[in-house]
């Protein structure tokens, strides 16, 4: 039986967001306090590529606060792309934690199937 599930994503888990910075070729994540342009934020500290602050994750929160000047100062695409991929990371630890097999595919349009088979 197939489902189709929609995902409001709060992103909470260090070790999803880990995995996401390594899939996604970027540094790995350290805990810090940033200076964003008129603010600063603290939480684990993300280096998109291009972007001229890093992204601040409050996994606390589960919030990410950034500064990209509507895209002057980062693509948005980037930021969403790791949403994206942190979100895929986070359902297959979630699902493997349960005994479950995961497979993934990428779609056409760029979204991600994943599927999750009872073990």
């Amino acid at each position: 039986m197939s489902h189709i599930v929609s995902i409001r994503t709060q992103v909470r888990d260090p070790i999803a967001i880990a995995f996401a910075c390594e899939r996604l070729a970027l540094p790995v994540p350290v805990q810090g306090t940033a200076k964003l342009f008129s603010s600063q934020a603290s939480g684990l500290l993300v280096q998109l590529p291009r972007w001229r602050y890093p992204v601040v994750i409050d996994t606390a929160r589960g919030e990410i606060a950034f500064d990209n000047f509507q895209g002057r100062w980062g693509e948005q695409q980037h930021l969403d792309r790791f949403v994206q991929i942190y979100s895929v990371e986070k359902t297959k630890l979630e699902a493997r934690k349960q005994g479950h097999a995961v497979s993934e595919q990428t779609l056409s349009d760029g979204s991600i199937k994943v599927q999750i088979v009872a073990a």
